[in-house]
């Protein structure tokens, strides 16, 4: 039997140790989003109407971020639970840790640079049927951690989205189109939410990139 040099053996040892030591990018994903046969069924379900009540919409009427565990409100939980190696102080706020933001491709280190974002906005909500909601389903509804509702994005990006459906913005990152669109449809019918003709279209076109 041949005898494998020492320089050799150390070498491989180096590259399996690099291997096994070199840290994966976290880029978790919220719960409970749907196949794309299924998403297809559940927009095709939803009701079709236009928007209404926007001008009696207050962000207030979603009353978040309320406390889920212990000092962990709900925007706390999000930053644990989508974050790589994070590192939270008695008061639950990260102190280390980095956020993959799906939307634009971007990593941050500092959570003040990280919002969290309900896909399907609060606004748009209320101009689809959540205006007729108690205050209690509307605090569910803002603070779900069961669904695809809420995503660690940059700050930025989230600002850039405001409250506008997917007609009139989607994430630029393209190859997220997908996924944003399964986890906007499942938010609408788990909701019972209605949508309107251009966002369905919209929804459409993105799930055919899936």
């Amino acid at each position: 039997m041949a005898r494998v040099p020492k320089a050799a053996l150390a070498t491989v040892a180096a590259v399996v140790l690099s291997v096994l030591v070199v840290p994966t990018p976290v880029q978790a994903t919220p719960p409970n989003i749907p196949s794309h046969s299924t998403a297809v069924s559940r927009l095709n379900s939803l009701s079709v109407a236009a928007e209404s009540h926007q001008s009696s919409y207050n962000r207030d009427l979603f009353p978040h971020w309320i406390t889920i565990t212990g000092t962990c409100n709900t925007r706390e939980q999000v930053l644990k639970r989508d974050g790589s190696n994070v590192v939270v102080n008695a008061s639950c706020y990260p102190t280390s840790g980095s956020w993959y933001s799906p939307y634009d491709g971007v990593t941050r280190t500092n959570p003040a640079d990280i919002s969290i974002d309900h896909v399907v906005p609060l606004a748009e909500a209320w101009r689809s049927g959540a205006w007729s909601w108690t205050t209690a389903r509307r605090q569910s509804y803002a603070n779900d951690l069961g669904g695809p509702e809420l995503w660690a994005v940059t700050g930025s990006i989230n600002s850039a989205k405001g409250d506008k459906d997917p007609a009139a913005w989607k994430p630029p990152r393209t190859a997220f189109h997908c996924t944003y669109a399964r986890a906007w449809i499942q938010v609408k019918w788990y909701y019972g939410l209605s949508v309107d003709s251009a966002e369905k279209s919209a929804l459409n076109s993105m799930l055919n990139t899936c």
